[in-house]
């Protein structure tokens, strides 16, 4: 049976998310701060325990369409529950559109989401540019540079997970090298994330120190061992592709974190953080490989800490870690956009494309050509 429009936030018999029963709603801004709340406390729980961390990073390669705050708010809501990682979310009215209905009494997952409006941007009389509300009359010597959508705040939107959901079935890949996926167009195209940011890669069987590549900024180079397998040359461009996305020398963070010729600390990190979900993205697990770079990860964290309080900048360590799962998420889905992993990223893109089929798929509720029973692999503002 259907579920009540997304707007009531509860389905009938039922209570809304936070457990409330349906005489009790949240206003906006309590909504905001209860999720704000929570991903906080999911961050922290991040610093404490590098597992976590890579917890975290499994469920990006999942849901790459998202944040990494909301996938951090999908995973606990989920976790709470007591409920399997989520794989594909989407509104009511999303679900409809695509066949499906939301099953009674389900209760609503919420992520951030931004509140825009559109606005009138001006080129005023002294040279400067300027933002107004489009019902406001502009000065007769402005000049219009047309509209544009600005964020003006945040809201909680409701979303239901495929599991939540009955009707048109819908194929959700689990994809991967091992269902059929070539290594040779992997590696294409990450070179061609390269080439849009104007770095050229090179394999070579010259190394720099103990590294197994290398990216110089002056050069706009990236360099990847001669030496090594298909699958680790795979991992190491990936890995260097997120020092090109994230560490150039005209960024701020870059430069605190080492930047340039000189990568190390939570540069190092959010590294490998990147390669990590692009690789998961694509079905190619290097756990034992990364771990070594993601057990440093709260130490990475509490030293950079130190660094910009000893800078004065304020901070905390939950600002770091918000900030780099944004970074890195960010990178992810830079560089997914192009690889094109099976799956939907966990929502349904805006031109919704056909179904992808693959010999490791599940529809919801019906197994697919050889599929298992078991669902894709999981996935932030």
């Amino acid at each position: 049976m259907a579920a009540a429009p997304e707007s009531n936030a509860h389905l009938p018999g039922g209570t809304d998310d936070a457990g409330l029963p349906p005489s009790v709603r949240m206003s906006p801004e309590e909504r905001i701060a209860s999720l704000t709340e929570g991903l906080h406390t999911a961050l922290e729980q991040a610093i404490e325990s590098p597992a976590r961390w890579q917890v975290l990073l499994d469920a990006s390669a999942t849901l790459w369409r998202y944040s990494g705050g909301n996938v951090a708010l999908l995973m606990a809501q989920m976790a709470q529950r007591g409920a399997d990682e989520p794989t594909l979310v989407a509104g009511y009215k999303e679900w409809a559109r695509h066949g499906r209905t939301v099953l009674r009494g389900e209760h609503a997952l919420w992520v951030i989401a931004p509140r825009t409006a559109s606005m009138q941007e001006l080129k005023m009389a002294d040279g400067q540019r300027k933002l107004l509300p489009v019902t406001q009359a502009a000065p007769v010597d402005a000049v219009s540079l047309g509209r544009k959508n600005v964020v003006t705040g945040w809201r909680g939107q409701a979303v239901f997970d495929v599991t939540q959901t009955e009707g048109t079935p819908i194929l959700v890949p689990r994809g991967g090298i091992e269902s059929g996926e070539s290594l040779d167009d992997l590696w294409r195209s990450l070179c061609d994330v390269a080439k849009e940011r104007s770095f050229r890669v090179e394999v070579s069987g010259v190394q720099y120190g103990y590294t197994s590549g290398y990216t110089d900024f002056d050069a706009r180079r990236i360099q990847v061992g001669l030496w090594m397998s298909s699958e680790e040359r795979v991992a190491v461009l990936a890995h260097e592709l997120g020092h090109v996305l994230l560490h150039g020398p005209e960024d701020s963070v870059g430069r605190l974190y080492g930047s340039s010729a000189n990568h190390r600390g939570l540069a190092e990190v959010e590294a490998e953080s990147v390669a990590y979900t692009v690789l998961r993205a694509h079905g190619i697990d290097r756990g034992p490989q990364s771990a070594t770079y993601l057990a440093g990860w709260a130490d990475a964290v509490i030293r950079t800490e130190k660094e910009l309080q000893e800078g004065r900048a304020p901070t905390s360590r939950v600002d770091i870690a918000k900030s780099v799962l944004g970074r890195v998420t960010a990178a992810t889905k830079d560089i997914l956009a192009v690889s094109d992993p099976p799956g939907f990223g966990g929502k349904f893109a805006a031109a919704s494309a056909s179904p992808l089929v693959t010999a490791s798929s599940t529809y919801a509720g019906v197994p697919g050509p050889g599929a298992s029973m078991s669902g894709p692999e999981l996935a932030g503002p």
